[in-house]
């Protein structure tokens, strides 16, 4: 129930959205739908002034009314497209911005192809809402303004008319509901294929390696037989109404026209009369536009109830103060993360990392390293307890403020923007995020990527700083040291999540160094799982089965055989 109201709620949104073009296509088509309410009488009034002595302008009014059609039709195309490109575009940032404002964790929950279906589909069909809407009722208003007209013309022309449409309307009401249902399944069903499609081309090399390309295509088209179903179902739905529609037409268009002509010898109707009320039958009775509009509405109402899905998750509230005077404390209380199953990930973690410090994150795979690491700069909160900067909670600090003050690297990390100076100064104040005329790049991003030992790499590319992402090819090594000269700009937590995993030896030596800098010059939380990292550092946070079971010196612990027994897998130096 929740999410058909949030559904509804998104096709008001789109239809304000549409703005002026929606309230100029409501206009002209009203004035479309009144020009074809009249014409038939004027086309009657033609007919009888033709016969005998009435005024002869009546042609002229007849054709002008086609003029008005013809212009009206026009306009209205016109108004479609801009209102529903305007409409589409706005959803699909308000989609966007909603994505980014969710729990890292329930963006997770949705692959990243279904997520692209939404956003491109989906947003296109809610999009499509104003014109809809507009349409629909219109739509109405040839079918009863002819009743109107009949009913003036003669009541029992007006009364016949009726009956067939309300049978009509009976006959269709199934519609809507069968037709939305086949709907929305269709495109949950395209969304997964979607989504299996992108995670097979992100492992393509995988693929590959492994000679399973025809297992995976055999995976990603499993469902197309599903699809089709849903497919041929919506057709059938549709083709079904409109053989109602046309079985029902020409009857209701017979029985007016028989009315009319007994009318006409019984002396209620003239000729002219006769004319007009056939027309108005004929007008009344052709429900193709009206089954368009419902096939239109049933496919905004099912591509909002899929944006509906996700922007009813509640979004992360932002905080609203800024971070006070400070060196970097960083301090967890009581900190626990559930996984989807309910499963502890972390169990009341209490932790203090003191400002300027070093502290490796160490653990068996699945203690639930990165997810301290995660709660660490708010990546997602926890399910329980806080964590504090500086003695601030993290929920409640500003954004902005809280990614200038913590920087994240990783171990495939994504790099965003669209040039290599935009990726390494994604977080940095907007004054220091452009480099000046003439300038290779500002003071903190050169300084950022001598650190990170990539400033050589960027130097050699065609523009330097300013080459597009999307033309700057990337090793893994390349890719990982941007991504750490990006966190490099944090002042006061840097977070590393296996970050150097694909440096050689000595580059890794070399930006350690770089990350260590001047002792209490800014904080690190390092997750490793290397021994030789984890000595460097002046804390061990020891993470088992997500409870932290110790924090102390390497060297203090390395007594212990079950803390050897960590790096065993991937690093048995001390």
């Amino acid at each position: 129930m929740g999410t058909r109201s949030a559904g509804d709620r998104l096709v008001r949104r789109s239809v304000r959205y549409g703005g002026r073009w929606t309230v100029t296509l409501a206009a002209v088509a009203l004035l479309g739908a009144a020009a074809g309410l009249l014409l038939p009488a004027a086309l009657g009034s033609a007919v009888d002034a033709a016969l005998g002595d009435g005024p002869h302008w009546w042609t002229l009014v007849a054709c002008a009314l086609v003029a008005v059609l013809i212009a009206t039709d026009t306009l209205g195309d016109l108004s479609t497209g801009y209102g529903a490109a305007r409409a589409t575009s706005r959803l699909r940032g308000h989609l966007l911005r909603h994505l980014f404002r969710l729990d890292v964790r329930q963006a997770r929950r949705h692959p990243v192809g279904d997520l692209v279906a939404r956003l491109v589909g989906q947003a296109a069909d809610a999009g499509q809402a104003g014109n809809a809407v507009v349409l629909g009722v219109i739509a109405l208003i040839p079918p009863l303004g002819s009743v109107v007209a009949l009913v003036l013309l003669e009541p029992l022309l007006g009364a016949t008319l009726l009956a067939g449409l309300i049978l009509l309307a009976v006959l269709l009401r199934a519609f809507v509901t069968d037709a939305s249902t086949v709907t929305t399944a269709y495109q949950r069903t395209l969304g997964t294929i979607a989504g299996r499609l992108l995670e097979s081309m992100g492992g393509a090399r995988t693929i590959a390696a492994a000679a399973t390309a025809d297992r995976e295509t055999d995976r990603i088209l499993e469902l197309l037989p599903e699809l089709g179903g849903h497919g041929r179902r919506g057709w059938e739905l549709l083709a079904r109404a409109g053989a109602r529609t046309a079985a029902v037409a020409p009857l209701l268009n017979l029985a007016v026209i028989a009315v009319g002509g007994y009318g006409l010898t019984a002396g209620w109707l003239t000729p002219g009369e006769l004319v007009a009320a056939v027309r108005y039958a004929a007008l009344g009775a052709g429900l193709g536009a009206a089954v368009a509009a419902l096939n239109r509405l049933v496919r905004v109402r099912a591509g909002a109830l899929r944006l509906a899905e996700l922007t009813d998750l509640p979004g992360v509230p932002a905080g609203k103060l800024p971070l006070p005077p400070g060196r970097g404390v960083l301090t967890l209380r009581g900190v626990t993360v559930h996984a989807d199953d309910g499963r502890p990930i972390l169990d009341r973690v209490d932790l203090t990392v003191p400002a300027g410090d070093t502290v490796a994150v160490v653990g068996v795979s699945g203690s639930g390293k990165s997810t301290l690491a995660a709660v660490a700069g708010r990546l997602h909160d926890p399910d329980a307890g806080e964590v504090l900067l500086d003695g601030v909670p993290l929920h409640r600090v500003a954004p902005a403020a809280l990614r200038r003050a913590v920087g994240y690297a990783f171990e495939r990390p994504v790099l965003v923007g669209a040039t290599v100076h935009e990726a390494v100064a994604l977080a940095l104040p907007a004054d220091v995020a452009t480099p000046p005329a003439g300038a290779p790049a500002t003071a903190p991003v050169l300084a950022a990527t001598r650190a990170a030992a990539v400033d050589d790499c960027v130097s050699r590319l065609p523009e330097g700083f300013r080459t597009p992402l999307a033309r700057t090819p990337l090793s893994g090594g390349e890719a990982q040291r941007l991504g750490l000269a990006r966190a490099l700009t944090a002042e006061r937590l840097l977070v590393l999540d296996d970050a150097t995993s694909s440096l050689d030896t000595a580059t890794e030596h070399r930006i350690a160094r770089a990350v260590a800098g001047r002792h209490g010059e800014r904080t690190r939380l390092v997750v490793t799982h290397r021994a030789a990292t984890a000595a460097a550092a002046d804390l061990v946070a020891w993470l088992d089965d997500g409870r932290l079971r110790a924090l102390a010196p390497h060297r203090q612990l390395w007594s212990d055989p079950a803390y050897r027994a960590v790096f065993e897998a991937t690093d048995g130096s001390r």
